[in-house]
């Protein structure tokens, strides 16, 4: 992020449009929107105003002569559209004195660029691309455009009007924050959104024990409690709209080692932050003490989420967690993800299970050689069968030569898939007896193996196939 999204008070002064034409009246129609003072400096000499109504006529000041050599005492942004060379000098003029510039369709003499803007009146939602492509910009607009309920301005307004009022009567941080989500996301906000004002103050009026609407506990303070969260394999766009809504909510946020950079962008920005992950060979807190921190996050009254790369429920632990909470009097919900072994199927199109060929899955995993060499494979031969291995890589000859012992067919299919849904996934594949070799052309993981038959349904096991074909034609053609 480049450039940090701030909104300027325009209340506070002037602000100098240098310009002419319909780029430095797009402007000042947005400036006018925004109830500006403006001083406008028509480099054509043309000051027309039409269109505009009264009321912001008013607020126009006409100037005439060099805008180089204006009084610049009062102004508080300077804006060039449609100024030519005029606009490179002005630029120069504003940074000499610290005023913030744009040059429209000049980044290297901006100082600030103009977002897409959606106008619900207290609610502005502004969307940047830096300046490189407003079109996408504009497109991300229109789509806001058309989720973002009219009224949510009115919504803004309304809670504005009873906030310091509210907070004289619920005077704990985070008690007041979450009366504001129950009245927003409940029927109050609800009311207001329909145009029903009155009512919602009627409604929000009637509320005897605001710290128990809240959802205080018996000594009125904010109630604790743990969420744990299923981050998928990567790919943010793969989380549900119940883990954004808990990451959104959350206090505080422990997270595992492979947690993606862009997932950990979804939580709330002031929450905290807490990682509790370790990588193979890299020490880690350990489980007990991850324990303690969800404890004693709930019962200090945080919303913790606990944030794990795929889904809880499967080699994330945390059914172990959920049973220390339950033990502990901490209340809990468990949010699913996408693991690890669909997120592979789904990107590179190899199927789990196939009619007449695939009939069950078994999920393992082999951390470890002593992992792999723990597992009963004579119960893991059934041809039918795919099996996918978690952290199998370290492991991989000790799963090959348990298999191949208990009789599964070396030429049976298998794939590496590392990274899964994220950008630089990988993917290898090839015939058990070779998963060894096969392994060490990953380049690093996080990664799983799928082994069965379905695996040659996969897009990488088409390709390879395909190049295997190439190659002999050119063989073949020398």
């Amino acid at each position: 992020m480049r450039y940090l999204p701030v909104f300027l008070d325009l209340q506070r002064g002037k602000v100098l449009l240098v310009g002419a034409g319909d780029l430095a009246r797009a402007k000042l129609r947005l400036l006018a929107a925004a109830g500006a003072e403006v001083r406008w400096y028509a480099t054509d000499g043309n000051h027309d105003l039409a269109g505009l109504a009264a009321a912001d006529v008013a607020r126009i000041e006409l100037a005439m002569g060099d805008p180089l050599s204006a009084d610049l005492s009062g102004i508080i942004a300077i804006l060039c559209a449609g100024a030519g060379d005029i606009g490179v000098a002005m630029s120069a003029r504003a940074k000499a004195v610290g005023l913030p510039v744009n040059v429209m369709d000049d980044l290297a003499h901006s100082t600030f660029i103009f977002p897409a803007i959606v106008d619900r009146g207290d609610v502005v939602v502004a969307v940047g691309t830096g300046g490189t492509s407003p079109v996408v910009a504009r497109r991300i607009r229109e789509r806001i455009e058309a989720v973002l309920p009219a009224r949510i301005g009115d919504l803004a307004s309304f809670i504005g009007s009873f906030r310091k009022a509210i907070h004289a009567r619920i005077p704990e941080f985070a008690l007041r924050r979450r009366f504001w989500e129950r009245v927003i996301d409940g029927p109050i906000g609800a009311l207001v959104l329909a145009g029903r004002k009155a009512d919602a103050e009627k409604a929000l009026n009637e509320i005897a024990d605001l710290s128990a609407f809240a959802g205080a506990n018996d000594d009125g303070k904010a109630e604790g409690r743990v969420t744990l969260v299923g981050a998928g394999p990567g790919d943010p766009d793969l989380l549900t709209i119940k883990a954004l809504r808990a990451l959104q909510d959350a206090d505080i946020v422990f997270y595992d080692e492979l947690v993606s950079p862009e997932i950990l962008d979804r939580v709330r920005r002031d929450a905290s932050r807490v990682p509790v992950g370790r990588r193979v060979g890299k020490p880690g807190i350990g489980q007990d003490a991850i324990h303690k921190l969800l404890i004693d996050a709930a019962k200090s009254g945080q919303r913790a989420v606990r944030l794990k790369g795929g889904d809880p429920f499967i080699f994330g632990r945390g059914g172990e967690e959920i049973e220390v909470l339950r033990a502990a009097g901490v209340a809990y919900s468990v949010v699913p993800g996408i693991t690890a072994g669909l997120g592979a199927a789904a990107q590179f199109e190899a199927p789990l299970t196939y009619r007449h060929e695939a009939l069950r899955i078994t999920f393992l995993t082999a951390h470890k050689a002593k992992d792999a060499e723990a597992v009963d494979w004579s119960v893991l031969t059934d041809k039918k069968m795919t099996i996918v291995v978690y952290m199998g890589m370290t492991a991989a000859p000790s799963v090959r030569a348990g298999l191949l012992t208990a009789g599964r067919s070396p030429q049976t299919p298998v794939g590496i898939f590392a990274r899964v849904t994220r950008t630089d996934a990988q993917a290898v594949v090839g015939t058990l007896e070779n998963l060894p070799a096969l392994v060490e052309k990953i380049d690093g993981g996080p990664a799983i193996l799928i082994i069965g038959d379905v695996v040659a349904h996969s897009a990488p096991w088409r390709q390879s196939n395909l190049n295997q074909v190439i190659s002999k034609l050119l063989d073949a053609a020398e």
